[in-house]
C-alpha cells in the first residue's frame, strides 16, 4: 500500500478527533461557558450540519484544483477552526468555530477516499479506502480519550490546542508524502457534477449509507445508558467497554475494505446484514453484563464493516465523472444517518417502549436498507443490459 495512503490516514485521524472529543467536555465547556449542558450538546449538531453543508460546497468550489492542494488546503481550514475553538470567547463563537472546522470534513474523506483508491489501484480501492478510515476509528479508540483527559486536567481549551497541533503535523505529512496526482480528470462543469447526484445507483447508494448508519447511531449515541441500565454495568466500566467498541471498529473496518476488493456488491449487502442481525442479537445480550460487553465489541466491529464497501459502491456508481462530489456527498450522508439515528432513538426512549426496545428497534433499519441495496443493484444491472442489447 503507498505510504501516502498512510498520510491521508493521519489527516483522518485529526478530523476524527475534532468531531468526537467534545462528547467528553461537554461538563467543562459548559461550565466555563455559561450554558446548559443540552446547549453543549448541539455544538455536535452544529458539527454535523457543517459536514453536511460543507462537502457538497467545498467540493465543488474546488473542483479545479489538484487534488493534493485540496487536502493540504482543508487540513489548513480544520487548524485554523480548532485554533479559533480554542480561542473562542462565547458559545457562539465556539459554535461558528466547529462549523467552519467541520466544512473541511466531508471534502477531505470524499476526496481522500478517490485519492487512496486511485493511489492503490486495481483490486485495493477499498482497503485503501479502509486504511484512511483507520485513522477516523483510532481517533475514536485512542485520540478521543487521550484528548478528553486533556481537556479534564489542562482545561477544554487545552485539548482543541492539542488538535491544532495534531493539524499542523498532518499538513506537514500530507505535503511531504502525498504525491502530485498524475493524469487528473479536467474539471467538468458543476452542473454536470451535480447530475451525478441524480443518478439512481448514486441516489440510492446515499439512502443506502443514511439508513444503515441511522441503525447504529440509535444504539450508540445511548450505549452509555443502555449499559448502566439495562445491563446493570458501573460507570466506572463504560470507558473500558468503549474500548472494546473501539477496537471492533478497527477490525471491522479493515475487514470491509478487504472483502469489498474481493466482491463489492456481496459485501455491501452482507455488511448490511451482519449489522443488523448484530443488533438483533444485542436484544438479549445486553440482559447480561459479560455478554452486554462482548457484544459492544462486536457491534463495533459490524458498524465500522459497512464503511469501506458503502463508500467504494458509491464511488463507483459514480464513475469517474463527480466521483469526488459523490464522494464527499456519501461522507455527509454518514453524518444524516447519525443525526436520524440519535433521533429516532430519543423516539424510542421517549415516546415508546425505552431503552430495551433501541436495539431491536434499530435492527429493523439497516434491514430495510438492504433491500434498498439490493433494488439498486438490480435496477443497475438491468440498466447495463440494456445498453449491451443497443450497442
Amino acid at each position: 500500500m503507498p505510504i501516502a495512503v498512510y498520510a491521508l490516514a493521519a489527516g483522518a485521524f485529526g478530523i476524527g478527533v475534532t468531531e468526537f472529543v467534545i462528547m467528553g467536555l461537554l461538563l467543562e465547556v459548559s461550565t466555563d461557558l455559561g450554558v446548559s449542558i443540552s446547549a453543549a450538546g448541539l455544538l455536535i449538531s452544529g458539527y454535523a450540519l457543517g459536514v453536511v453543508i460543507g462537502a457538497p460546497t467545498l467540493t465543488l468550489a474546488t473542483r479545479k484544483w489538484p487534488r493534493k492542494r485540496v487536502l493540504v488546503a482543508l487540513m489548513a481550514i480544520f487548524t485554523v477552526g480548532n485554533a479559533a475553538c480554542a480561542l473562542a470567547p462565547s458559545y457562539e463563537f465556539l459554535m461558528a468555530a466547529r462549523v467552519v472546522t467541520a466544512f473541511a470534513h466531508g471534502t477531505f474523506f470524499g476526496v481522500g477516499a478517490v485519492v487512496a483508491a486511485d493511489l492503490a489501484g486495481g483490486e485495493k480501492r477499498a482497503s485503501a479506502i479502509a486504511i484512511m478510515f483507520t485513522g477516523l476509528t483510532l481517533a475514536t479508540v485512542l485520540g478521543v480519550p487521550l484528548g478528553t483527559w486533556i481537556g479534564q486536567a489542562f482545561g477544554w481549551r487545552a485539548t482543541f490546542w492539542w488538535v491544532t497541533g495534531v493539524g499542523v503535523l498532518a499538513i506537514a505529512i500530507l505535503a511531504a508524502l502525498v504525491p502530485e496526482m498524475k493524469g487528473e480528470a479536467a474539471p467538468s462543469h458543476p452542473l454536470t457534477d451535480l447530475r451525478v447526484l441524480s443518478r439512481p445507483p448514486v441516489m440510492m447508494g446515499l439512502a443506502t449509507t443514511v439508513l444503515g448508519y441511522a441503525g447504529v447511531f440509535m444504539v450508540f449515541t445511548y450505549i452509555a445508558p443502555l449499559l448502566i441500565e439495562v445491563s446493570g454495568l458501573p460507570e466506572t466500566a463504560i470507558s473500558p467497554i468503549l474500548l472494546l467498541f473501539g477496537g471492533g471498529l478497527v477490525i471491522g473496518n479493515l475487514l470491509g475494505g478487504k472483502l469489498a476488493d474481493i466482491r463489492l456488491h456481496a459485501t455491501v449487502i452482507g455488511t448490511l446484514m451482519v449489522l443488523s442481525a448484530t443488533l438483533l442479537a444485542m436484544t438479549a445480550a445486553v440482559q447480561h453484563p459479560v455478554s452486554a460487553a462482548l457484544f459492544t465489541g462486536l457491534f463495533g466491529a459490524a458498524a465500522f464493516a459497512t464503511v469501506p464497501p458503502l463508500q467504494t459502491w458509491v464511488m463507483s456508481n459514480a464513475a469517474g465523472v463527480g466521483e469526488s462530489l459523490a464522494s464527499s456527498v456519501n461522507i455527509a450522508a454518514f453524518n444524516l444517518g447519525n443525526a436520524l439515528g440519535a433521533w429516532l432513538g430519543g423516539l424510542v426512549i421517549d415516546h415508546g417502549p425505552g431503552l430495551q426496545a433501541l436495539a431491536p428497534a434499530a435492527a429493523l433499519i439497516p434491514g430495510v436498507s438492504v433491500l434498498l441495496a439490493l433494488a439498486a443493484m438490480r435496477a443497475a444491472r438491468r440498466r447495463a443490459s440494456q445498453a449491451t442489447q443497443t450497442v
